[in-house]
């Protein structure tokens, strides 16, 4: 099966290019997806793609790798919607069915040195500025993305599920089937430790990285 390629009906086209159908529910994309509805498919992947690929691309460190996963995880989707409960939100077993196959790609394979999607964990630089003012933005960018892949895979985990995925404590549990509390200290070391490393990688700056 070809994701959000190729359209089976010529009014699908335009639905497709928008993102999908607006107002449609999560979980009644899956219910149609679990009745072989393709437009539905199409529909889920376009509004989840990009961020289930950033995901597992800071886990495997490998953007082809990351390709070849995020393949696999909506062909499991549309192999067993049906077996959707409920029990989470949509975007979060997303992330548990990318997190598995994420995990699993990176044991089989070496991780590379650069491990994290650089748009990402970067600020984007407005292309009004002046070349100055992008070159700090770009050197700022590619510091903290520097100490995010020197914290641990499980830190590092806990602050893209927290800041990119956006997910709440409860969600990451149940996510990581850890308890909240595990949540909480995991993500406070993080910080702290991230803190730590940013703190040092500015220190020689004029301008200190700010972490919100």
């Amino acid at each position: 099966m070809t994701i959000g390629l190729t359209p089976t009906a010529s009014g699908e086209v335009a639905v497709a290019r928008a993102g999908g159908t607006p107002g449609v529910l999560d979980e009644t994309l899956i219910a149609q997806i679990a009745h072989g509805d393709r437009l539905a498919m199409r529909t889920l992947y376009l509004r989840h793609e990009r961020r289930v690929f950033r995901f597992v691309l800071r886990m495997v460190g490998d953007r082809c790798l990351a390709e070849d996963v995020l393949s696999e995880v909506f062909f499991d989707v549309w192999k067993k919607a049906e077996r959707f409960e409920g029990r989470s939100s949509v975007s979060t077993w997303l992330l548990g069915i990318a997190r598995h196959k994420a995990l699993t790609a990176a044991a089989a394979k070496p991780r590379p040195s650069e491990s994290l999607d650089g748009a990402a964990a970067m600020n984007v630089a407005d292309p009004t500025a002046d070349a100055d003012e992008a070159m700090i933005d770009h050197e700022r960018g590619t510091i903290l993305r520097r100490c995010l892949e020197a914290l641990s895979p499980d830190h590092r985990e806990i602050i893209d599920l927290v800041y990119y995925q956006e997910k709440t404590v409860r969600q990451i549990a149940d996510l990581l089937a850890i308890p909240e509390n595990t949540v909480k200290t995991r993500m406070f070391y993080a910080r702290k430790r991230l803190a730590a490393l940013v703190e040092a990688a500015s220190a020689d700056r004029s301008e200190p990285i700010v972490l919100h």
